[in-house]
Formats: structure tokens, sequence, C-alpha cells
């Protein structure tokens, strides 16, 4: 995805100077890890996060620290909402698990459940589907998410034994738009909408699956995508419904994306916005927690005590502030060419 450069791009210096890198422990894996690192640091305009996983290169990763830089540094946006209603975000665990996961999540109406992990198999994610369906009843909502891990054969055959769930969408169910694009020919019958995430957050083109027909919604996220600003840009010229998500951020990241969410007019899914019940620490002694099946829309005050408790090793310190430079070296050269 080409790098989106903030209105105001802060010297690297100062960038730098009031960074904090912390190591969050996780409840249970996900997305492969135990641990979610991530790097802080305070704008004139309050906290905000640096968070991209840690196999971007900087090209894609610069996207991201643009986002925190307009959060950070750039001009308010539209609030249209104090809360934003979210799903709870239910691991690739086992069936019995799933009540004791989902706990965490008080008053979500709607379950996003991962599947197509491939150390298990499609049984495992209908048992854990099923177990998500059970506990939110026939009036609460099941989506799964596949992360682009089904072949277009897989994710058919997912999808028909996962169907009589009733399911709100499938995210990312393959990895291309051409494969969105023939699975949704394919289960044109079924009912289950497809949604794109990875299509549009890691795409060169963030509307070509829009234009492609691939899919019936896009999930966005403020920091892959470059701020809220160009967010908006991709929801307007997109012209699709959205989901607004998160990327297992902490409290301070969780606010941008809550940010996002409340400029959105007529927002009508549930968020993937309730991901702090995932993490077993926080940076804030007020997480953005789900308390009703929401969050609250509001800057976050970081909390000094829980930065040095929870401080990344002085290896990866070092490592997140030199991809942090690498970042900015691509957004400056952006701005200049």
């Amino acid at each position: 995805m080409p790098s989106v450069v903030p209105a105001v791009l802060p010297p690297v210096g100062e960038l730098l100077d009031g960074a904090h890198v912390v190591a969050l422990p996780l409840r249970t894996r996900f997305r492969g890890i135990v641990v979610r690192e991530a790097l802080l640091v305070e704008g004139p305009r309050g906290w905000t996060e640096f968070s991209p996983f840690v196999e971007y290169l900087p090209a894609e990763a610069a996207t991201w620290l643009a986002a925190s830089v307009d959060f950070g540094w750039g001009a308010p946006h539209v609030v249209r909402a104090d809360t934003v209603r979210v799903n709870a975000t239910l691991p690739a665990v086992g069936p019995a698990e799933v009540p004791g996961v989902l706990a965490r999540f008080p008053g979500c109406r709607t379950v996003k459940v991962k599947v197509a992990d491939r150390t298990q198999t499609l049984a495992d994610d209908v048992a854990r589907v099923a177990a998500a369906r059970r506990h939110v009843g026939p009036e609460g909502r099941v989506r799964v998410d596949a992360n682009g891990g089904w072949s277009v054969d897989e994710a058919e055959e997912a999808l028909l034994a996962l169907a009589p769930y009733a399911l709100e969408y499938a995210e990312q169910p393959c990895a291309t738009v051409p494969e969105l694009a023939e699975l949704r020919r394919r289960t044109a019958g079924l009912g289950v909408l497809v949604a794109a995430d990875e299509s549009v957050r890691r795409a060169d083109d963030p509307l070509a699956v829009a234009r492609a027909g691939a899919a019936d919604l896009l999930v966005i996220k403020a920091q892959p995508l470059g701020g809220i600003r160009a967010a908006l840009e991709v929801v307007e010229a997109a012209g699709l419904p959205v989901v607004v998500s998160s990327a297992l951020d902490t409290s301070v990241g969780l606010s941008t994306g809550a940010h996002l969410a409340a400029a959105l007019p007529g927002l009508e899914h549930d968020c993937g916005l309730g991901t702090a019940a995932l993490l077993a620490a926080d940076v804030t002694r007020q997480p953005l927690l789900p308390v009703d099946g929401a969050i609250d829309v509001r800057r976050v005050e970081v909390d000094h005590d829980l930065l040095r408790e929870h401080a990344a090793p002085d290896e990866r310190v070092r490592w997140w502030r030199d991809r942090l430079r690498a970042c900015h070296d691509v957004l400056s050269a952006t701005r200049d060419s």
C-alpha cells in the first residue's frame, strides 16, 4: 500500500524522545503470539500508538506511523457518538474454553470466531462456532475470520459446514481478490456475506476488492490505512458497508479505532474494538474494555508506572526505535518526492 503522509510530520527526534516500547502478555495465544509489542508516544493531542506487526517491512509499516502521527499531531476529527458497540473476539480455542473467553466481553451480542488455524481441522472450527452460537443464542451474531487461510475449495467447504450457524459474514476467507470473487460466485445461495480485511489493509490498492465485486463489506483498521482521515477516504470511495476493527492494539490504539468508528455516519455493524479483553496487561488504569457491549470514544491516559512495569527488553526497544526511524524515512521521502 502506498504510504499516506500525515499533514504534520514531526522530526524523528521528537517522536523518539518521548517513545516508550511495551511488551504486553496475552491471555490466550492469538495470531501465533503470546506477547504484543507496541511503541507509544505522547503528541500535542494526546497519546498515540505505533504497532505494526513485526513481520511488516518499513514500506508497509510506514502507514501505521502515519496513523500514529495523525492521531497525536493532526487536526481533530468529527465524533458522532460517545460509545461504539463492539464484538467479542474468540481465538482458536477448544469448545470448552469458549464460555470463559467470551465472559471477558460482557454485553457483546456479536462474536468473531477465528478459524482456519493450520494446526486445527474444519471440525475444530465447526465445534468452536457452534459453541459461540450457543453462547450468544439465536438472536446473537456470529462472524468468522480466516485471515486468508483457505483456498477457494476449502472456503466453500467450510462455509457450507458453517452456514447452519447463521453466520453474519466470513472475513477474508481467501487470500486474494480473485479468490474472494470466485468464492462469492460459488456460495451466492448460502446467504453468507464475504468481508475483506487483508485485501484492504495490505493491498497496494485498497479499493481493488470493491471494484472487483469481491466483497459485500470491508473491514477497516485505522493504523494500517494510515489514520482516520485516510480510512474515511477509503470508505467513501468504496461505497460498501464497513466494520471498524483493531490490530490487537493497546487501549491507546483502540482509542484511534473508536474515534474512526465514531466518525462514520450510520455504522451498522459491531466493531472489532473490544480486544483489550485479550490482553493480560495494558498501559492505562482505565483500559477500553467492553462494558454493556460497547467501549467509550475517548482519549486514553497512559500510566507511567505501567509503562515501566511492561517495558520491553532493551534489544526490543532498540529494534522498535530503529523501525520507527526507517518508517519516518519512508514518509519523509514520500512527502519530498
